[in-house]
């Protein structure tokens, strides 16, 4: 049985302690390998094109060029191939939207405990999007709100009735088994209907089909779910 090759991650951080004590907690997985830091964006768009690692952990804040600038360079030149994991405080960043919008796959507190932090990197390395537990969905019901609606109603017509209930359950959290529970259908039928509601949308992964649904009034910025 061949062994899978460890998660490869780069850290980005102008805060010399946090991004330490990050390097540090990653480093002593056998299955993640921090291949750089940096302390500004400029520094990590040159790490990730240089090393092409998993997954690129960004501090929101930082100068030279800012975590959303870092992470809009990264996926553009990487193809999507690295993917970016935003970190955070907890007092509802302001630009956490405008980070999710440049195809960052989610967000990490930077006070998160030791296993978020795994859980999160492995998470995003296996391509999905970090939207729990509410984190994300805090964020973007917070901001939303104060942004011009750029996606029209209409583009929901692309899709059929039942590709617009995923895409609800998307959008309030739920996991690929919670929306077959919920709709009684099979994971692979979840997927599925993931799948081509992505491509019809042109939608990248998770976080963006969540900015969708809000951006195009399918579900009301704060609302439960």
């Amino acid at each position: 049985m061949t062994a899978r090759k460890p998660i490869r991650a780069i850290v980005a951080d102008d805060q010399a302690v946090v991004r330490t004590g990050f390097v540090n907690l990653l480093s002593t997985q056998d299955d993640i390998d921090v291949v750089g830091e940096a302390e500004d964006g400029a520094q990590a768009v040159a790490l990730a094109l240089a090393h092409r690692p998993d997954v690129a952990l960004l501090d929101i804040r930082m100068p030279e060029l800012d975590g959303i600038q870092a992470a809009r360079t990264i996926l553009r030149e990487t193809d999507g191939a690295t993917k970016a994991l935003m970190l955070t405080t907890f007092d509802l960043d302001q630009y956490v939207f405008d980070a999710l919008a440049a195809g960052a796959s989610g967000f990490l507190l930077k006070d998160a405990t030791f296993p978020e932090l795994l859980h999160a990197v492995r998470v995003v390395a296996a391509g999905d999007a970090m939207l729990a537990p509410g984190i994300t969905r805090r964020l973007i019901a917070e901001f939303v709100p104060r942004r011009p609606a750029t996606a029209p109603k209409s583009l929901l017509d692309r899709l059929t009735a039942r590709e617009v209930e995923v895409l609800l359950l998307i959008a309030q959290g739920l996991s690929n088994a919670d929306i077959a529970e919920r709709l009684t259908i099979t994971d692979h039928t979840v997927k599925t209907h993931i799948n081509r509601l992505f491509t019809k949308l042109e939608l990248r992964d998770r976080a963006q089909a969540v900015i969708v649904a809000y951006e195009a009034g399918l579900v009301t910025p704060g609302a439960g779910g």
